[in-house]
């Protein structure tokens, strides 16, 4: 049985600042926090304008000139999407999570986030999973880009670096997660004894497996999610409310044990 409230919070921040390698875990939720709209549910994307194409990888390499000449130029949802993105801000949970990366507990965070949020932050440590809206990534060499950097004039832009063909760092519907970030979390899930799950129900593989394969080996996992999800019956400590609530109060709970 999980445990709950302040109790709960005081525990988990005493898990936490006795724990040999923390880590956390973070989805969509904490990007609501933000003003940026969830796909799925009530008020996402995808409810309210119908799923996109579960082929997008697949379409894209067909006919990537295409591809990049509606993302340069989005409409719809993609356009509504991509001025939220542009709108938001770090928020206190994510603050929080470099809080306590800096007091030397949080050793990575993965997120499931491609809106450059924990970056914002000051997160150091950071393995994003889905990739960077902010970003381009060759598809051949894998390298990374800043979109200013990339020259546009010709569709579809290659690699100033090795010639392949670029595509948003974002990871597509049917495209393998980029090799370099899915060892790196894998590599850092072995090595945690502890794990924040932020904001995320944990259903969306693979990141959903990490959390399962902390508790497996024995890990302490803190679900900190307004709502319950499959993961809470595994959760050591359940810690209900938004994460731009909970996580400065489990941030400065584990500051004064540090004091």
């Amino acid at each position: 049985m999980a445990d709950e409230g302040l109790d709960a919070l005081e525990a988990a921040a005493e898990s936490l600042a006795q724990a040999r390698y923390a880590i956390a875990l973070t989805g969509a939720g904490l990007s609501v926090e933000s003003g940026i709209p969830p796909f799925r549910g009530p008020g996402g994307l995808w409810t309210r304008h119908g799923e996109p194409p579960m082929n997008g990888f697949e379409r894209f390499l067909a006919d990537p000139a295409r591809a990049w000449a509606e993302r340069l130029d989005p409409r719809g949802p993609m356009r509504e999407l991509w001025e939220a993105l542009q709108a938001a801000q770090p928020n206190s949970g994510h603050r929080a999570l470099v809080r306590l990366e800096e007091l030397g507990i949080l050793q990575a965070v993965i997120t499931q986030n491609v809106d450059d949020l924990h970056r914002r932050a000051g997160a150091l440590r950071l393995l994003e999973i889905h990739g960077n809206a902010t970003l381009i990534r060759c598809l051949a060499c894998v390298a990374r880009f800043p979109r200013e950097a990339i020259d546009f004039a010709v569709l579809p832009p290659h690699c100033p670096k090795c010639g392949g063909l670029l595509k948003s760092d974002t990871v597509s519907f049917g495209e393998p997660i980029p090799s370099d970030v899915l060892e790196q979390c894998f590599e850092e899930t072995s090595r945690a004894d502890c794990m924040i799950v932020a904001g995320t129900s944990a259903t969306v593989y693979p990141a959903a497996q990490f959390p399962f394969s902390v508790a497996e080996r024995g890990g302490t996992l803190i679900e900190v999610n307004p709502y319950p999800s499959e993961l809470t019956p595994l959760c050591r400590f359940v810690l209900r409310g938004p994460a731009g609530e909970v996580l400065p109060r489990l941030a400065e709970q584990v500051a004064r044990r540090l004091a």
